[in-house]
């Protein structure tokens, strides 16, 4: 069985998986805007698939399919009812995808309900989560990503219900700017959530590796604890630094895609700074891990020998090289 999170971070760069919601929609199996993730009931076999694509990319950690599966998103679109079967069964799968070679991780997000110095909100809130940990404790993960949260408020309310669970706890939030919407620096939100007992802290989602690289930098100098990143695979601008505010958004972002080189180059970075943690999240595919993975020396340069013969070219690679340098 593989070791448990918070040893293998002590042995080193974990290596997470990639984005699932909206690799899932753009083979068709789930829709853009909601993004809930009814596949894992509907088409289990595209789940498992891309699961069993990130692993074998290098991931050490597969990370349920359990992002808005909660009772709110779900019944916004004809789902309400079956909060248990799909947190279930994205547990399920991916325990089957990782056949004891990764860790999986449950998954938790924000809810869209929370609303600052409202116990009511927080309220619901915390009985969305409770039910979550619930459905995907029956089946059994190794510890909790607790994830995309804009407030500092309510990942701390995440970090919480995680705790009264008894697991590790990963809490990562998602930047819009230079602060969380309750006016929280990447690094004041860092040290809350360290000092409420978060095992491992970070940011995810929403910005590309070069605006995301200085704000997990900023939580890498303020605490002690594992520091968590996982840039989304799509480009980002100083006007508009989070790629749900694109003009792309939620499906028109091809031209926004990333190279796999350039997921790589932010791998290595973020290693160099300090960052335990390293994936990917929305518009990562397998390539962007596999390039992570041989960064950080977790995979092979070259799978096989290849005889590059340039004069007696036998593939398009060889024949058009001058043109592709000119």
């Amino acid at each position: 069985m593989p070791k448990s999170i918070l040893e293998r971070l002590k042995q080193g760069v974990v290596l997470g998986d990639g984005g699932y919601l909206l690799a899932l929609e753009n083979r068709g199996y789930v829709q853009a805007g909601p993004f809930t993730p009814e596949v894992t009931i509907e088409h289990p076999n595209a789940l498992r698939a891309l699961h069993e694509e990130f692993l074998f990319a290098g991931a050490e950690v597969l990370q349920v399919l359990a992002f808005y599966a909660s009772e709110n998103k779900l019944a916004q679109i004809g789902y309400a009812g079956k909060l248990a079967d799909i947190n279930r069964a994205a547990v399920t799968i991916a325990r089957e995808a990782a056949n004891n070679q990764a860790l999986v991780a449950g998954d938790l997000c924000l809810t869209w309900k929370y609303k600052a110095a409202d116990d009511t909100a927080a309220d619901e809130c915390r009985q969305l989560f409770d039910d979550q940990i619930r459905y995907q404790m029956d089946v059994g993960v190794d510890f909790f990503i607790a994830e995309t949260f804009l407030w500092a408020g309510e990942a701390l309310l995440a970090l919480e219900r995680i705790k009264k669970a008894g697991l590790p706890a990963m809490v990562t939030l998602a930047f819009e700017g230079p602060k969380t919407r309750d006016g929280k620096t990447p690094g004041e939100a860092a040290k809350m959530l360290e000092g409420a007992g978060a095992d491992i802290v970070g940011t995810n989602c929403w910005m590309d590796p070069a605006h995301m690289l200085p704000v997990v930098a900023e939580m890498r100098k303020a605490v002690k604890c594992y520091v968590a990143a996982q840039p989304v695979g799509y480009r980002c601008t100083d006007q508009v630094p989070f790629f749900t505010g694109s003009k792309g958004f939620p499906d028109k972002l091809n031209p926004y895609q990333l190279t796999r080189y350039e997921l790589g180059d932010f791998a290595k970075q973020a290693r160099d700074v300090g960052v335990n943690y390293i994936g990917g999240c929305c518009g990562c595919e397998g390539s962007h891990i596999r390039q992570m993975a041989r960064v950080l020396g977790k995979k092979p340069l070259e799978l096989r020998e290849w005889k590059v013969d340039y004069q007696h070219p036998q593939s398009a690679t060889e024949a058009y090289k001058q043109l592709r340098e000119a």
